[in-house]
């Protein structure tokens, strides 16, 4: 719990900016699960996340928060990273700034393959290394040397900024890695960035990628989708479209149609997508926008996994490093890339 207790402490700040509670669907609590492990179960207990209802009025305002956000990651990452055994280094790449998290023991057949991760934030959150705590479970959990994009964001940098960062590291690394080597994966925004860069790749006329992990995506920036009402407020992490999320998506869309595949890659067309895994949970704002995802890739003939965890609210497979839920979800990804990685080289 010591990583969601640094982050509710620096996050006081954030109060300055939340306005009055909404009134939201969940008038009862839920019974917290006892199918779930220890570590999950505290997590599901655990109050809302202190800036749901935060709504910045300003760039000002935004990188306040954002830098409280930031500050509570910066403080654990470096004893993550030590725990794990994985090290990070900076690089750059098609002029966008990269970490390299590389893990200390790492199997032979993986050292010719590489991830790249795009990190989630709503577009706003997670800058520089305090986005990296998804790369550096994948790296220490999962065993697969990642490439982490440090992708602009708005409010200085809204639509297209984000993607092109992300489809110039690609363009970068196929260079000297070829597309069956490659996976990309991410969470939340970074999960709908993953869902795009495909598209983007083949409007630029590069290769796919090997296969895709896109956790828990964000793959409509409307509030398109069952689960943003019915988990709306049963989510602790989420909580609600009509918070701090709903003013990303539009400083982020910048007045363009959100409904355009660039910015909701469910409207997209999935045909001839790498292979993907989806992970969600049964609380998750964002449960609907993984399962239309799912469908649409399995309609599309894509092989497509689906992990759905009991009582989990948004991306909460991520939070705490030691937690059962969170092993089997990068452990599972790591099968999954191996899986297609493989086939693609034969």
């Amino acid at each position: 719990m010591l990583l969601f207790r640094h982050f509710a402490s620096a996050l006081a700040l954030t109060l300055l900016l939340t306005c009055p509670a909404p009134t939201l669907a969940a008038d009862q609590p839920l019974p917290t699960p006892d199918t779930v492990s220890p570590e999950l179960q505290a997590l599901i207990a655990a109050p809302p996340s202190p800036i749901w209802n935060a709504h910045p009025a300003s760039a000002d305002e935004w990188k306040k928060l954002v830098g409280a956000v930031a500050d509570a990651s910066l403080k654990m990452l470096p004893g993550l990273r030590e725990k794990l055994g994985v090290t990070l280094t900076k690089g750059e790449l098609g002029g966008v700034p990269v970490f390299y998290l590389t893990p200390a023991g790492m199997p032979a057949e993986r050292c010719d393959r590489l991830l790249i991760n795009l990190h989630g934030g709503g577009y706003v959150l997670n800058p520089g290394e305090s986005g990296t705590l998804e790369a550096t479970l994948m790296a220490g959990l999962g065993g697969y040397r990642v490439v982490y994009v440090d992708y602009r964001m708005a409010p200085d940098h809204p639509y297209p900024a984000a993607i092109d960062d992300a489809l110039a590291v690609y363009r970068e690394l196929l260079k000297t890695v070829p597309a069956e080597k490659i996976g990309v994966f991410g969470t939340s925004t970074g999960g709908a960035m993953t869902l795009i860069l495909p598209l983007s790749a083949r409007t630029a006329g590069l290769p796919m990628p090997a296969a895709l992990g896109a956790g828990t995506p964000w793959s409509d920036l409307t509030r398109t989708g069952d689960t943003y009402f019915t988990n709306e407020g049963r989510d602790n992490m989420l909580v609600t479209y009509d918070g701090w999320l709903g003013d990303a998506a539009r400083i982020y869309a910048a007045g363009h149609d959100m409904k355009d595949p660039m910015l909701s890659p469910v409207y997209g067309d999935l045909s001839g997508f790498p292979p993907t895994m989806l992970t969600s949970g049964t609380r998750d704002l964002f449960l609907s926008n993984t399962v239309r995802v799912h469908l649409k890739l399995r309609e599309a003939g894509v092989p497509a996994d689906l992990i759905v965890f009991e009582g989990m609210s948004h991306a909460q497979y991520h939070i705490l490093p030691d937690a059962p839920e969170t092993k089997l979800h990068f452990t599972e990804l790591a099968r999954f890339f191996d899986r297609y990685m493989q086939a693609a080289g034969k």
